[in-house]
């Protein structure tokens, strides 16, 4: 009966008892008292299979939309375990199960994107999206007239090949938007896919003066294309790697939550509390549990020359798209007594003056002294957890405020963990990196901590401030690992917020980014656009708030970058310090 139980329940069994208990039950073992010793553990081993049972019966299903279901919380971590499957599937993440069908079903509308042909071969070059050819056109108002505040600004957008002939299918990634390089006044407009090679975008007029229109187009639809094959074919293009050792011996393998299976053992580094997967194959004279590093290993790029053709800077990839007539209007203010119509497009805000307004929810207030900054976070807790995007925050936020002195940890500058702290306002602000599949250069594994493991141990309340970035590290694999890593964390949240109602999480959202052809097959806007839909979607109906880095970096004036500049990220602190010490919108 024993050899029937999995590995997990078998560890529960080994581990509930006390050692006192297993001392007594050993004793007691004998000739005399072996038919009662036998029923004993007979009725343990079925009382805890009907706790395992019951316990995976019992999924938490989320609501944001409709219900989703997700994997059952063990309280037991895993401990490393070694395997040999021989099995060999046609991707290397398709023999390891990552989250319910049902979840995957729900969040399929999510990330979709229209259709794009497979390409042909040989295919040419000259048949596919060129930014040169193609034109925008700025629609005059309907009914015409001057523009004005408040009203809606529509585009036409039409996409040529390098022939200059109009294309036939959708599936292009365009960004938009309206700026004043005047007034360093900016927002992000709505793209809408006509499927027909057309495409609309919108822009709401929200400040008075000139207003110029921007279209770029970020990938041709075939590029889109080769990057869905990626995902699919290649998911293991960039891999990780540990150093396992003991004394004198040491040996470094691959690892990666997708490993092609092989007559190769594997050790299993599944954490039980999250169900987050993490495999390294077996080094050869060493057990599992000597894995001493976690490290990004390397990328191997597979594509074709012509496929690589696809992702040319100043080419095919982030290029403007020329207006075909003025790019440019002048907006008036708000006519009084006329009544818009419900807007197509419904950004979250825009810069005026080069600072974030928002046009719901929390006032942004504009922190502008270090003063201000420490009179905010006074008495406040503030945890970031993520990759080093939000890094970014502590390191802004430790280099704004003098008295907030960082303590020498000996942490990696890459890795952390960081904490700094400000004696005498009370105020504490930490820093962890999210588990794999995080690319630093070499983490500790006695640093590798899940977010939602980490949320678990906070004790939340009002004075505490959560925030959370985790989405970059995530776009070479299949969208179904990332949405179970964020319906992880989002029940961890559940569950801090249960025990803690007053305390504040804070979200931020992914952001575009400047691309070269590595950073185009490893880290494209295009997978990151995905993984904000599926960000968004999750957390929604949860109690926190979103700093929209996505908006705030497309709509401000300076360049696209991986690390936005220091002026977007003073707008995200301040973004993020309004919700800390909100005041009453007018």
């Amino acid at each position: 009966m024993t050899n029937s139980l999995s590995p997990s329940l078998q560890y529960q069994m080994t581990n509930s008892l006390s050692p006192s208990l297993q001392y007594q039950m050993t004793n007691f073992c004998t000739w005399k008292y072996g038919a009662v010793y036998l029923l004993l553990v007979l009725g343990v081993l079925i009382l805890l299979q009907h706790k395992e049972l019951t316990e995976m019966r019992t999924f938490i299903r989320l609501k944001f939309e409709s219900k989703v279901e997700a994997t059952p919380v063990s309280k037991v971590k895993s401990p490393p375990t070694v395997s040999n499957d021989t099995h060999r599937p046609s991707s290397p993440c398709s023999f390891h199960p990552l989250i319910s069908n049902n979840a995957v079903d729900l969040l399929q509308d999510l990330k979709s994107w229209p259709k794009t042909p497979p390409l042909p071969s040989p295919f040419s070059m000259n048949t596919t999206s060129d930014p040169a050819h193609s034109y925008f056109t700025v629609l005059p108002r309907k009914g015409g007239g001057s523009w004005h505040t408040g009203e809606e600004l529509e585009v036409l957008i039409n996409i040529n090949d390098f022939h200059g002939k109009p294309k036939k299918t959708g599936g292009d990634v365009l960004f938009a938007r309206l700026y004043s390089q005047k007034l360093h006044a900016g927002v992000a407009g709505q793209v809408v896919d006509h499927l027909n090679g057309s495409y609309s975008a919108f822009f709401s007029l929200l400040w008075e003066g000139s207003a110029q229109v921007e279209v770029t187009l970020v990938h041709p639809s075939e590029a889109v294309t080769v990057l869905q094959k990626l995902t699919q074919e290649q998911p293991d293009r960039i891999y990780f790697q540990s150093l396992f050792s003991s004394g004198s011996v040491s040996q470094t393998t691959t690892c990666n939550v997708c490993l092609n299976a092989t007559q190769e053992k594997v050790c299993n580094y599944t954490d039980l509390n999250t169900g987050e997967q993490w495999f390294c194959y077996k080094p050869k004279n060493l057990a599992c549990d000597t894995r001493m590093t976690h490290a990004k290993g390397g990328f191997k790029q597979k594509l074709t020359p012509m496929e690589e053709k696809l992702f040319q800077r100043n080419v095919n990839m982030k290029v403007s798209i020329p207006a075909l007539g003025p790019a440019n209007i002048t907006v008036l203010p708000k006519m009084k007594g006329r009544k818009n119509k419900t807007p197509k497009s419904s950004p979250s805000g825009y810069y005026y003056q080069g600072e974030w307004q928002a046009l719901a929810g929390t006032v942004v207030q504009h922190f502008n002294n270090s003063t201000a900054m420490s009179q905010c976070l006074k008495g406040k807790v503030v945890h970031l957890y993520g990759d080093s995007t939000i890094r970014q925050w502590f390191e802004y936020l430790s280099h704004s405020l003098p008295d907030l002195k960082e303590f020498e940890l000996t942490s990696s500058r890459q890795n952390g963990p960081f904490m700094a702290l400000n004696f005498a306002e009370n105020t504490l602000v930490t820093y962890h990196c999210h588990g794999p599949p995080i690319r630093f250069a070499s983490v500790p594994v006695t640093q590798l901590r899940y977010v939602a493991n980490e949320l678990d141990r906070v004790n939340g309340g009002t004075n505490t401030v959560v925030v959370l970035s985790i989405w970059s590290h995530f776009s070479t694999f299949p969208i179904e690992v990332y949405i179970r890593r964020i319906l992880s964390i989002r029940k961890a949240v559940m569950r801090l917020l249960t025990r803690a109602p007053g305390t504040l999480v804070v979200i931020r959202t992914a952001n575009p980014k400047q691309l070269s052809l590595y950073e185009a097959l490893t880290n494209s806007d295009w997978y990151s656009l995905q993984r904000d839909k599926v960000l968004r979607a999750i957390f929604k109906g949860v109690n926190v708030k979103l700093v929209d880095a996505w908006e705030m970096s497309l709509a401000h004036e300076l360049p696209h970058s991986l690390h936005p500049q220091p002026p977007i990220i003073k707008n995200m602190i301040d973004v993020l310090l309004s919700y800390i010490c909100p005041v009453a919108r007018k």
